[in-house]
């Protein structure tokens, strides 16, 4: 049996189906601050941080159902950064679902909706905070 290769790097690109597709794209640029990568067509775009993709495909007649993934997370540098974040969000009229809380292993977060009704998770853990990948 093959042994596992060496550790994976995080989870840097992930790929929603997403019904209004123009609005979420405004949403992560505009209110999250993400940057165009690329478009690949009227229904595909890929948006960054920098250091991951998101992946925003226009979701066609019932493909999709109920959502099976319970929320997602971004990366934020400090918990001054994470209250900065939920202030900000909160000013533009954001859906937010908590306020900022401690974990048990030393991280700090809250959820929102984005306008595809999706749970998105600012965070700061002291594990990979403050780290910068290259693309």
């Amino acid at each position: 049996m093959l042994e596992r290769p060496g550790r994976l790097n995080g989870l840097r690109h992930l790929a929603l189906q997403v019904r209004d597709l123009e609005a979420c794209e405004r949403f992560y640029v505009d209110i999250l601050g993400m940057q165009v990568l690329h478009r690949a067509s009227p229904d595909l775009v890929y948006l960054t941080c920098g250091n991951d993709n998101l992946s925003l495909g226009r979701a066609r007649g019932d493909s999709q159902g109920p959502q099976a993934m319970d929320h997602f997370g971004f990366i934020v540098d400090s918990i001054e950064e994470l209250e900065a974040w939920y202030l900000y969000l909160k000013d533009r009229g954001v859906p937010l679902l908590d306020r900022p809380f401690d974990h048990g292993d030393g991280a700090r977060s809250f959820h929102l909706l984005d306008p595809a009704g999706n749970k998105v998770q600012p965070i700061y853990h002291p594990a990979v905070s403050g780290q910068h990948f290259s693309s």
